[in-house]
């Protein structure tokens, strides 16, 4: 039987950088690959008269907003998961001896 009276051993955290890279770098590709499939079949301008028509929105800048807003929610999946893998031990310590 396990005994969870011992502190067992927590590998340190991770540097800042490595931790924003963990979830930039993977929501990015996700984010590319994304933007190329959805304006493969919807055409910016189309998705703006339906959407905004009075605004002056150009191809090129619906690209880019698409974009981003792939981005933000691939990148808001890979936080929350990031959060929720983090170990327990970090979390749950004993409380102290009164």
């Amino acid at each position: 039987m396990t005994d969870f009276t011992q502190p067992r051993f927590d590998h340190p955290p991770r540097p800042l950088a490595q931790r924003i890279g963990a979830i930039a770098w993977p929501s990015f590709f996700t984010a590319g690959v994304c933007t190329m499939v959805f304006f493969a079949f919807v055409d910016p301008i189309a998705l703006r008269d339906l959407t905004f028509p009075g605004l002056p929105v150009t191809r090129e800048l619906g690209y880019t907003l698409g974009f981003f807003v792939f981005w933000l929610a691939t990148a808001a999946s890979s936080l929350f998961t990031w959060i929720l893998l983090r170990p327990a031990s970090r979390f749950n310590r004993p409380l102290p001896p009164e």
